[in-house]
């Protein structure tokens, strides 16, 4: 039968194939007794020898060569990517079918500082599970306490690790572990093994592997400081979209601006103060998006580069086209950065105008009631109706006022009245009594509420007395013609305090029999006159001198009434 033998395929089995030839054919000389020329037998030996040395150097350089361009395939590949976890991948696959290896596992330090696996491969390129995970701890620490590669052909026989337990229990025999190391310091080691076969790897893979562990730990520490700087970048970004929406959720309005005045941020609440539009009011100068008070602000923006130091609370009234009058209030301050340096102003600007609208409504509202009943009065829980309290009434009127009022203009007629009407409520506040209303030329008082006061009688009284003493002092300030007598009438009693009205238009007032007698004992006083009912008397005549008057007669009433004409303190 015919046969064709296979050809050499590589340089290497060529080589192999020539070697076998000459041996072949000394072989066959020997055999032949022909006569030969001188060392042509030592010469085909040698040529054998020599071809067999030649081939195995070349499959040592085959070798090299082929690790060589897998080291540099593989570089390429680990630093193709900086994402942390697929570099991991990379590596490990690439070790695993590097070394021949059945496992394959990398291990990093944790944040303790604790070396720890972070991924495990396997020849098949799985990933390796918790339960299958285990190593010698043995090669592993020599390799971090040394910092050098370790490799053993089969570790149940190698003395130097007899009798470690991991290694018996694990049934661990070939295993290779090298360090990964950035600028000599270790960040973790890469670790292979083979639990089956013995003498799987040798120097030529701890070199290899040690090599290819220097490309790996730097693309490793690559993707560990991208990851870091990634995370950071999120983290500022986080931190500035949450600035963002601090900036623009502040009432205030915000505005900063370079050294050159240029503004370079403002928030939503500065441009609905401004009354413009972001794009009119970055980029453009101070005085430009201020213009309405940048006389005003510009001493105290060179004030502030001058001394470097903060204005607080300045306040400006100006004059809007659109909103007319408007008050504004500004704090400027340096904007430094982080080393301290100053790199414009920044300028927090609040908008009062409806405050001081809202103030000034108030002040007029507390010359119109009395700021002891507005303290007690809650806006939120307003409710018709009120409760039954013991008070003290007092009415006093102008007399005369009518019949003076028919030859005046109405602007000197209101001019005349208001001065009377302002000494009579100043004696009542100072008596911190709760003016009730104002009546045409009278006005109606009350003590003992909202506040109470034990002496509300008495109150009532010096009230009534203070007005006689400030009349006679509008006396000294007018002329003749415009002095105008009084009359004031006091009574205690009970009376309903409260909210009378609708939720439209409510009054704050007293109602009672009690306050209806005070109304007529007023009525029925004479010029410059202070009378009292017997009720009040009695609660101040120890402290009161006042002389008995004629009983009154009032309408809607069997029994006349007992009253007193007050003369003065005791």
């Amino acid at each position: 039968m015919n046969t064709e033998t296979t050809r050499p395929t590589t340089l290497h089995d060529q080589l192999l194939a020539l070697g076998a030839q000459a041996g072949k054919m000394r072989a066959e000389l020997e055999a032949s007794k022909l006569k030969l020329p001188k060392n042509t037998l030592e010469n085909l030996r040698d040529m054998q020898t020599s071809l067999g040395q030649l081939g195995n150097t070349f499959e040592r350089f085959q070798k090299e060569h082929s690790n060589m361009l897998a080291l540099a395939n593989i570089g390429q590949v680990v630093n193709s990517s900086l994402e942390l976890d697929e570099v991991l991948l990379i590596v490990m696959d690439n070790i695993v079918q590097l070394t021949k290896a059945e496992r394959g596992f990398l291990m990093l330090r944790d944040e303790q500082g604790e070396m720890v696996i972070r991924m495990g491969r396997n020849w098949e390129m799985e990933s390796i599970n918790s339960s299958e995970k285990n190593v010698s701890r043995t090669v592993v620490q020599r390799v971090i306490d040394t910092g050098e590669p370790i490799v053993t052909t089969n570790a149940q026989e190698d003395q130097r690790f007899s009798g470690q337990e991991s290694i018996v229990a694990f049934n661990l025999r070939s295993i290779l572990c090298v360090p990964l190391k950035v600028k000599n310091e270790l960040i973790g080691v890469i670790y292979a093994d083979n639990r089956i076969r013995a003498g799987i790897f040798a120097e030529s893979e701890k070199e290899l592997l040690a090599a290819f562990a220097n490309q790996a730990a730097v693309a490793i520490e690559n993707a560990r400081l991208f990851s870091s700087l990634k995370n950071t970048l999120e983290e500022v970004t986080a931190l500035k979209n949450l600035m963002d929406n601090v900036f623009e959720s502040i009432a205030s309005g915000v505005i900063t601006a370079d050294v050159q005045d240029q503004i370079t941020l403002a928030n939503k609440a500065a441009e609905m103060i401004l009354g413009a539009a972001t794009q009119d009011i970055i980029g453009h100068h101070l005085n430009e998006a201020l213009a309405s008070v940048s006389l005003e602000l510009e001493p105290h923006l060179t004030e502030i580069r001058r001394t470097d130091k903060p204005v607080v609370g300045l306040e400006l009234s100006h004059t809007s086209p659109q909103r007319g009058l408007l008050n504004w209030r500004l704090n400027l301050s340096p904007l430094k950065d982080a080393g301290q340096k100053t790199q414009g102003v920044a300028i927090v600007l609040d908008d009062l105008t409806e405050r001081k609208k809202l103030e000034a409504q108030r002040r007029l509202f507390e010359r119109m009631v009395s700021p002891a009943v507005i303290e007690q009065l809650d806006p939120n829980s307003l409710q018709l109706g009120g409760k039954r309290v013991d008070l003290t009434v007092l009415f006093a009127d102008i007399r005369g006022f009518t019949t003076y009022s028919e030859n005046l203009a109405p602007e000197k007629l209101v001019s005349i009245l208001n001065r009377y009407l302002a000494a009579m409520a100043e004696a009542v506040l100072a008596q911190e009594g709760t003016i009730d209303k104002f009546m045409g030329d009278a006005i109606m008082a009350c003590f003992n509420a909202p506040v109470p006061q034990p002496d509300h009688t008495l109150r009532a009284v010096k009230t009534a007395l203070a007005i006689r003493e400030s009349v006679e002092n509008l006396y000294k300030e007018m002329p003749e013609d415009s002095h105008l007598a009084f009359g004031v009438g006091i009574n205690y009693g009970d009376a309903v305090l409260g909210l009378i009205g609708t939720e439209k238009r409510l009054e704050y007032t007293a109602i009672s029999d009690s306050v209806n007698i005070a109304k007529r004992i007023q009525e029925y006083s004479a010029k410059n006159q202070i009378l009292i009912s017997k009720d009040a008397y009695e609660r101040v005549k120890k402290q009161v001198e006042a002389t008995p008057h004629k009983e009154m007669t009032v309408k809607g009433k069997s029994k006349p009434l007992e009253v007193f004409e007050v003369v003065g303190l005791k």
